[in-house]
């Protein structure tokens, strides 16, 4: 049975005994209802996982750390999604599902045919938001270092200091997205809004060195796309079985 995986942004260390934070506590004792002695996983994004039990079930959850696992499951390919502005739900799903599929880092960028288009403060709360959702998704699926989520102002800045090779998705390519092996261990894929890439948005990202690719036959929609291509360049590289 899969034990419940909490995550606590600070230090940990064998022996330790910690209040869980309020929302953990909230999660563990009122959603999950788990009594005193449960076994349970803490994880906080460094690298590695702590066995552990709750040890307090009061107005606040306490839980006692029993051992450290340096077990990892993150993917040998670091992929980059650098994803348009879409809708809230459609954007919740796209995050979540990236996570669990080994994503190491989600952009979020602004096009000319997106049709969400946020000031700074609102901003500031949707990447709030999402990273909240990257990190319950770890939870769920076992990573555990959590993907960084962040908002670019543009295309270049979006893909500004992003190592190995770069792929924006475009349904008329003529070339297919895992056609042929990596040369890095690195990868970026660019993915658009619903309306996809206007020309000169295709142009500048050839410019910035990302290579016109297609997935297949079909066209799918953003919020399919870039899972599909995640999914491809997860296989191609082992992380996900063949």
């Amino acid at each position: 049975m899969n034990l419940p995986r909490f995550f606590v942004d600070t230090d940990l260390s064998v022996g330790q005994q910690l209040t869980l934070p309020e929302d953990v506590s909230h999660h563990a004792l009122r959603v999950l209802r788990l009594p005193a002695g449960t076994p349970l996983v803490l994880f906080n994004g460094r690298g590695g996982e702590y066995p552990a039990h709750l040890a307090g079930v009061g107005k606040r959850a306490t839980a006692q750390v029993e051992a450290f696992d340096a077990i990892e499951r993150e993917s040998p390919l670091a992929v980059t999604l650098v994803q348009a502005w879409v809708g809230s739900d459609k954007l919740d799903w796209i995050v979540e599902k990236a996570v669990e599929l080994g994503v190491a880092r989600v952009v979020l960028m602004p096009t000319t045919r997106s049709v969400v288009r946020l000031d700074a403060q609102r901003c500031a709360k949707r990447l709030a938001h999402l990273r909240q959702l990257a990190v319950s998704a770890c939870a769920q699926c076992g990573r555990n270092r959590v993907p960084t989520v962040a908002a670019a102002v543009n295309m270049a800045q979006a893909l500004e200091e992003l190592e190995g090779e770069r792929f924006v998705m475009r349904p008329d390519a003529t070339s297919v997205l895992g056609s042929s092996s990596l040369a890095a261990r690195a990868a970026a894929v660019m993915v658009g809004p619903e309306g996809g890439f206007d020309d000169a948005e295709v142009r500048l990202a050839e410019q910035l060195g990302c290579r016109s690719v297609r997935l297949g036959p079909r066209v799918l929609r953003t919020e399919t796309a870039g899972l599909a291509a995640l999914a491809v360049l997860q296989t191609t590289a082992g992380d996900l079985a063949a």
